[in-house]
This record gives structure tokens, C-alpha cells and sequence, in this order.
């Protein structure tokens, strides 16, 4: 039932490495001329939007070896294949960006007592250059791709995002210190770029831990599952129901249903099954589903346990 699925999610991770590695020639190129204008103007905001190049250039690359790893072929003992490579490189970008957030909260607090004179007109140059880059990779990692994307994409994209959002107010500190003479400016704008990303990884950091704890994905409701299973025709019973993410865009769903005889001796499994697989298709979008379906004589036999 999943085949075409597969291939469209094969396709779709194509599409992110051709975004990717154009993502990250930009963004090699703006973090050299960002960090040659922070050493020149003496920013502490350029300097923070440099770091964050840097971040961004690592968390591109490790997108791009996810995306391959993730696309390696199911072996003997790697059974689900490698799709999860890409959910741990979104939790790895998660923990870069925490860790970008710490540093320039450090940073932009220390600084504030005693912030040291920039040279606001370059800062606003260099960092104009770092907006345009930016913008330029946010729009190839937004275009073109349908429904949801990956957390492998996501992680990428945030890293980029916070670029951005750096990039915007290194060139609004620059503006203020031309116009007032306040210094100030530049260490404020760094603590407001950590506090504006820090959601953001946080929230990256909470869908990765949502699939790799195999919690069962977002606005799929048991209950309505096994409601929906009841109502297929013979089923009489849905237990030992599991509902989880290989890794995002692919949900996952095993039961065991408990079928009448006759259904079974009129219809047959195969026909069974596909009515089952039909139903969680249709109803929640979910292509991978495993179903164990027993006649009802074999309910009184079977050991349903605990789950452990």
C-alpha cells in the first residue's frame, strides 16, 4: 500500500539536497565577507550573524548527509532503513541553535556595562549583504515543496531563519548608532536575536524527541482509529493498537482486529486487509499500517498481556 508513497518521499528528499547545496554556497560565500566586516567594524551583532553563518554552513552540511544516509536501502539488521539519520540531524541543529543562543546571551550581557564603539556605517554594509543572502536561501528552502517539510528541512531552515533574523538586526543596531550614538545598540540586538530563536529550537527540539520517543504523531487520534476500524465490515474488536513516525511524513500504524468467522470464510483476509488499509488511507493518512486480524473463535486464546 505504501510503494508510490515511498517514492514520493524519495523524490522529495531529492529536491531538499538540490536546496541545500545551493543554501550552502550562499552561505559559505556571506560568511566570509561577515566575518572579514566584524573584524573591521568591531560588531558584536556582525560578529553574532558571522557565528551564525557558521552554524547554518554545519547544519546545511549535516542536512545534506542525512538526506543521503536517510535515502540508503533497508539491510538485514537496519530493517526500517536509515530515515531516522534525518530526525537526529534536526535534534543535532536544535542543540547547535540552543547552544548559539547561550553564547550571545553571555556575550550581548557582558557587553552591555561597557559596550565598545562599532563602526556603524560598514556594520550596516556588511550586514545588508548577509540580509540579502539570507532571503535568498530562506525562499530556495521554502520553494517548491508540497505539504510538510521534513525535520531535517526544518532544522536547516531555522538555522537559516535565525541568520535572518540576525542579519535584520545587526543592520537595525548599525542604523541606531549612526542616528544616536548609542552603542548600546549592538549588544541589544544580539540578546533580541537569542531570545527570538530560542522558540524556534526548542520547538525543533520537541519533534524530534515526538519521533524518535515513537509518541504517536500529531492530530492522529486513536480513538477515531479505532473507531473507524469497528466500522469496517466483520470487525468486531481493535487492540494493541500502535501509532508512531519512521521519521516525518511517513506515520506508521500496527493493531491487532479481532474479525467474525464468517466474515473470514466469506470474504477471506486478503480482502480483510485491504478494507483495513483502505480505512486508515482515507480517513487519516496513513500508508504504512500493519494489521494482525484473528478470527473471534481465537479471541478467548490469546494472551493480550501488558504492554511493555
Amino acid at each position: 500500500m505504501g510503494h508510490g508513497h515511498g517514492h514520493g518521499h524519495a523524490a522529495g528528499r531529492a529536491a531538499d539536497r538540490r536546496r541545500l547545496r545551493r543554501v550552502l554556497a550562499v552561505t559559505v560565500t556571506v560568511m566570509v565577507v561577515e566575518v572579514v566586516g566584524a573584524v573591521v567594524t568591531g560588531s558584536l551583532a556582525l560578529l553574532a550573524d558571522a557565528a551564525h553563518m557558521a552554524t547554518d554552513a554545519g547544519a546545511v552540511v549535516l542536512a545534506l548527509g542525512a538526506s543521503y544516509v536517510a535515502s540508503l536501502p533497508a539491510g538485514r539488521r537496519s530493517t526500517f532503513g536509515y530515515h531516522r539519520a534525518e530526525v537526529l540531524a534536526a535534534l543535532v541543529n536544535a542543540l547547535v541553535l540552543l547552544g548559539v543562543c547561550g553564547y550571545l546571551g553571555w556575550a550581548g550581557i557582558s557587553r552591555l556595562g561597557d559596550p565598545p564603539d562599532v563602526d556603524a556605517l560598514p556594520m550596516v554594509l556588511f550586514a545588508s549583504v548577509g540580509l540579502l543572502a539570507n532571503g535568498v536561501s530562506m525562499v530556495l528552502l521554502h520553494r517548491g515543496r508540497e505539504g510538510e517539510a521534513s525535520l531535517n528541512l526544518r532544522g536547516a531552515a531555522n538555522e537559516v531563519f535565525a541568520d535572518l533574523l540576525g542579519s535584520v538586526l545587526a543592520v537595525l543596531a548599525g542604523l541606531v548608532v549612526l542616528a544616536t550614538g548609542w552603542h548600546g545598540a549592538d549588544p541589544v540586538a544580539s540578546l533580541v536575536i537569542a531570545v527570538m530563536i530560542l522558540p524556534r529550537a526548542l520547538v525543533l527540539m520537541r519533534d524530534a524527541a515526538v519521533v524518535l520517543l515513537e509518541i504517536a504523531p500529531n492530530g492522529l487520534d486513536l480513538d477515531d482509529v479505532v473507531h473507524h476500524l469497528r466500522h469496517v465490515d466483520g470487525v468486531v474488536d481493535v487492540h494493541d493498537l500502535h501509532a508512531w513516525t519512521i521519521t516525518s511524513g511517513i506515520p506508521s500504524l500496527s493493531a491487532h482486529v479481532t474479525v467474525t468467522d464468517e466474515a473470514l470464510a466469506a470474504r477471506g483476509v486478503g480482502a480483510i486487509l485491504d478494507e483495513l488499509c483502505a480505512c486508515v488511507a482515507a480517513h487519516f493518512d496513513v500508508e504504512h499500517a500493519t494489521f494482525q486480524v484473528e478470527p473471534r473463535s481465537h479471541e478467548a486464546h490469546e494472551n493480550l498481556g501488558e504492554l511493555h
